[in-house]
């Protein structure tokens, strides 16, 4: 009976530096991002453009009624934009930016699947030979021998400005919408 509870209390203990991550690709590299900021995945619908906008918002989207901002993490981190595919798909987030909670859509190549990640086998972000801020990746980890998922901080990755002009370019898209 004791073994029983010592293994149980391990296991809880093991169980609270389980972290649960949505890994989705850009091009050939896979990211995650923690569930916690995940409110939906939608199937790719059409995306109305925004004028001068960033290059990186590709439009915006109807969501239950909602303009919701939709993102292109391949521009955002610097690769080249591509046609969408059966694939492509858009995350809806939920984003903290100085406290103030923002949803917003990320294009994404393809999702592909829910990880159960210890935290103690996150490794930390390499500080050179990426081609990502390092702020914007919380540590990778590894997947295979030879493949390393970064698992992104989805906070850090707009700044506060960039948060503001998708608001007021969101709104904006809204008031021609009514």
């Amino acid at each position: 009976m004791k073994a029983t509870k010592k293994t149980q209390a391990e296991e809880q203990s093991f169980s609270k530096n389980i972290q649960t991550y949505l890994s989705f690709r850009l091009d050939k590299e896979t990211f995650a991002v923690n569930v916690h900021k995940v409110l939906n995945i939608l199937e790719l619908k059409p995306i109305t453009k925004v004028p001068q906008s960033p290059p990186y918002m590709r439009g915006v989207i109807n969501l239950r009624g909602n303009v919701l901002p939709v993102i292109d993490m391949r521009v955002k981190f610097g690769m080249e934009q591509i046609q969408a595919t059966p694939d492509t798909c858009i995350i809806v987030l939920n984003v903290d930016i100085n406290g103030e909670e923002v949803m917003l859509g990320i294009l994404v190549d393809a999702v592909s699947e829910v990880l159960q990640i210890d935290e103690e086998k996150i490794e930390p972000s390499p500080s050179i030979g990426t081609r990502y801020k390092a702020e914007f990746i919380k540590g990778m980890w590894r997947d295979t021998e030879e493949t390393f998922i970064m698992l992104l901080n989805i906070d850090l990755i707009f700044s506060t400005d960039e948060i503001i002009t998708l608001q007021n370019k969101t709104e904006e898209a809204q008031e021609v919408k009514e």
